[in-house]
């Protein structure tokens, strides 16, 4: 999943003035040890990175780590190809719905033996599985991110509608804006969202696909789905947003939600910081709330879908021990502390303990309450090959917003799903 800048609003470009440079040859010519770490745009603060590194060299004398950054675009193929390679990068990170289509290529090292050192047992429940396949831990979790509510402060306090602790006061509240204002979109919701109806889906003890035996199979033609997307219709109603296209088309933080008359929307840290940008470029004054989306009780918010990443060892690493000692430390809960400051608590660190406290009334405050229901999608290689363009997700979403029975929408969802899931 692409999340290049998730960080909160106030994260700078981090990756600014990391060296890209070295070949992943695993030595230099005097015969010192060289550690190459391949990490993506907008992940690692160039502060921590290079802290981390001084003094991971200075405990191994001879080592140089060098760090390699990568953009997102493309970066599935040149991460197979890397994997293929007598000398890969020795750290790499993975999205997390990608770790596991690498982990069954073998192109990953198998980490169980060291779970206890990389801390396993105090991990974010939420960010684990995306580590593990088949019972075997091939990953250390390194940071997530989740979405949250973003508001109007003017017009909420305008109209008199609260934060909202569960879904009916949610509704409530838009349904108040409906009526004051009818120029003003209660909330801005495109039909085709569905990491937010993946949350919805999760709360009502659903999924997208179900192990069958040794296969996996769809499962949006379900009670559990049907649910889930009669809420999301429900809530999309209070949106001007088209049914039929996602979030980024057009992308609501700075085409969208600049552009006024917007009382809410539902996004992540960068999309946040996005649209204050723009705001403030265009002349404007941005004056955002934030809010976990609401749970169907106030007992606890709603479930979220976990944006994030993993850092693994390659299989074929010219010195997979050393690589193994660098993954220890970057994700030990010193280091995660030191990350979640270095990113002002925009990204969620592996660990409970490393998190830092978020400022009051933030983006990253709103975020934090909501990581202990964070989920991902099915742990599968197949999974990739459902989120390929054309999404039979998103049309399932599109077909029951334009009046398509859930249950036909879903079965017909369903056959892609499970075609593709089970695809090699």
């Amino acid at each position: 999943m692409k999340r290049k800048g998730m960080a909160a609003i106030g994260v700078a470009a981090m990756m600014a003035g990391l060296v890209a440079c070295g070949s992943g040859d695993g030595g230099t010519a005097d015969g010192d040890k060289k550690l190459t770490v391949w990490v993506m745009d907008g992940s690692a603060p160039k502060e921590w990175v290079e802290e981390l590194n001084k003094e991971f060299e200075a405990a191994h004398e001879g080592v140089t780590v060098e760090i390699e950054e990568q953009q997102w675009n493309g970066i599935q193929e040149r991460i197979t190809t890397a994997l293929s390679e007598d000398a890969p990068p020795d750290v790499i990170e993975l999205g997390n719905t990608q770790t596991a289509g690498y982990a069954v290529t073998g192109g990953l090292a198998d980490l169980t033996d060291i779970k206890a050192d990389l801390n396993y047992d105090n991990w974010n429940k939420g960010m684990l599985p995306s580590a593990e396949l088949d019972g075997k831990l091939y990953a250390a979790p390194w940071y997530a991110a989740n979405r949250v509510v973003i508001y109007d402060k003017k017009i909420y306090e305008k109209v008199g509608v609260e934060p909202p602790t569960n879904r009916q006061e949610w509704i409530e509240g838009l349904e108040k804006i409906r009526k004051s204002d009818k120029d003003v979109q209660p909330i801005y919701l495109p039909g085709q969202s569905w990491y937010v109806f993946a949350g919805f889906l999760w709360d009502e003890g659903g999924d997208f696909a179900v192990e069958d035996g040794d296969q996996w199979k769809g499962a949006l033609a379900t009670p559990e789905a049907e649910k889930a997307i009669s809420f999301y219709k429900k809530l999309q109603s209070f949106s001007k947003a088209p049914k039929d296209t996602d979030e980024a088309t057009p992308q609501q933080s700075t085409d969208v939600v600049p552009k006024g008359d917007v009382a809410s929307w539902i996004g992540l840290g960068w999309e946040a910081a996005g649209a204050v940008e723009a705001i403030e470029k265009a002349g404007g004054e941005a004056d955002f709330g934030y809010f976990p989306i609401p749970g169907k009780t106030s007992e606890k918010p709603g479930s979220v879908f976990f944006g994030g990443s993993n850092l693994a060892v390659a299989e074929r690493s010219t010195d997979k021990e050393l690589a193994q000692e660098w993954l220890k430390a970057a994700t030990s809960e010193k280091w995660m502390k030191k990350y979640a400051e270095a990113t002002a608590g925009g990204l969620l660190p592996n660990t409970e303990a490393a998190q830092v406290r978020p400022e009051s009334g933030s983006f990253a405050e709103a975020m934090v309450k909501a990581s202990g229901v964070g989920n991902i999608t099915p742990v599968t290689p197949g999974w990739a090959n459902v989120e390929t363009e054309p999404n039979p997700i998103k049309e399932y979403m599109t077909k029951v917003l334009k009046g398509t029975d859930p249950t036909k929408a879903g079965e017909e969802a369903d056959k892609v799903i499970s075609e593709r899931i089970n695809k090699s």
